[in-house]
């Protein structure tokens, strides 16, 4: 799995059977490769050759996460039945235009310096079918998160938000709500060349901007109901910049950046289960101790875990999210959930390339 966040690439040895992760490798993007992905998260020059390059770049960082992984676990290839690989999602327009989700990976690539079989192209087939294509995550967060007779939500902290509503009565759903990381990353890179804000800590130096809180919060797109899911075709700098004003402080901007994300999260569990009192947080957002105590603060009476208390370390479960949706493709089961993604039905999710 390599995410919106672009931070790099996570894989896990997952068994099936037990749902249980029994091994784990990351791997960062190489600086070269992580300037292009974003870069074509927009329109530019030559960007069919380009693509087609880094989609290349791409399967041979899966290919070396996959060779490390297998050796720290002593696993011989001939004993996983199939890689599941997400790709980078450089584009996601399932409701513009026809429709369609791009995420860039040489599958063929991936399959012949890997030697095992590669499902991937995991999201066109929901898309296909009339539906968002995201997000897919929910149904694995039942399995491994569900519990019987009680309302759970599970969050995934990425570049983008979004959650999984576990219904005590089976029922499952789950959207998009906005960004969690991207702003906040792509902030923090501009200001102070680091990757990310460690903890919230520069966001903790800074002050809500009221006026451009509500400014941010006044995108349409948040208050769409479900099915829906967004990426960096609409959350990115360009968006943010368009709303900023003269004087505000890039401390301040941060501070802003960081409450906007947890209120998007807290708006979106009131409005869709009120109910609930336990969210259990995942991805590298879920690490930002201010992210998560400012959540904790706009869901009173809701207990704010990580996954990692859960036994499901935070980086590990959306890597082996894809790994089940590998294995439901190779039982001919479905993937999505149509109450989720608003798809016409159960679809089985994924393209494959034989070893």
């Amino acid at each position: 799995m390599s995410g919106t966040s672009l931070d790099g690439v996570d894989g896990v040895l997952f068994d099936a059977d037990a749902l249980a992760v029994t091994g784990h490798v990351h791997a960062p993007f190489s600086h070269a490769l992580r300037d292009e992905l974003l870069a074509l998260n927009s329109p530019g020059d030559n960007e069919l050759h380009r693509a087609a390059l880094a989609a290349n770049a791409v399967a041979r960082a899966y290919a070396d996460v996959v060779s490390q992984l297998l050796e720290a676990t002593g696993t011989p290839r001939t004993q996983v039945a199939a890689l599941g690989a997400h790709g980078q999602t450089v584009r996601h327009r399932p409701d513009g235009f026809d429709g369609y989700t791009t995420q860039l990976l040489n599958g063929a690539l991936l399959a012949e310096q890997a030697g095992i079989d590669v499902i991937c192209d995991l999201r066109s087939r929901d898309v296909a079918a009339g539906g968002q294509g995201a997000p897919l995550v929910p149904a694995f967060h039942r399995a491994v998160f569900g519990a019987q007779g009680q309302d759970v939500a599970a969050l995934n902290l990425g570049g983008i938000s979004n959650l999984s509503l576990l219904f005590a009565d089976g029922r499952t759903g789950g959207f998009d709500c906005g960004p969690a990381n991207c702003l906040m990353d792509g902030w923090i890179a501009r200001h102070r060349g680091l990757a990310y804000d460690a903890d919230g800590a520069w966001a903790a130096t800074g002050q809500v901007l009221s006026g451009l809180l509500a400014a941010l919060l006044a995108e349409p797109w948040l208050a769409l109901p479900p099915p829906k899911s967004t990426g960096r075709d609409l959350f990115h700098l360009g968006w943010l910049e368009q709303r900023l004003s003269d004087g505000q402080a890039p401390q301040d901007v941060q501070a802003t950046l960081l409450e906007l994300s947890a209120r998007c999260v807290a708006d979106a569990l009131k409005a869709q289960m009120p109910q609930a009192r336990t969210l259990i947080a995942c991805g590298g957002g879920a690490l930002n101790g201010a992210l998560m105590r400012r959540l904790a603060a706009l869901l009173p009476g809701v207990a704010v875990q990580s996954s990692a208390e859960r036994g499901l370390p935070v980086d590990q479960v959306e890597a082996a999210a894809f790994a089940w949706l590998a294995h439901r493709f190779v039982e001919r089961l479905p993937g999505n959930l149509p109450a989720v993604t608003g798809a016409a039905g159960p679809r089985s999710l994924g393209a494959l390339y034989p070893a």
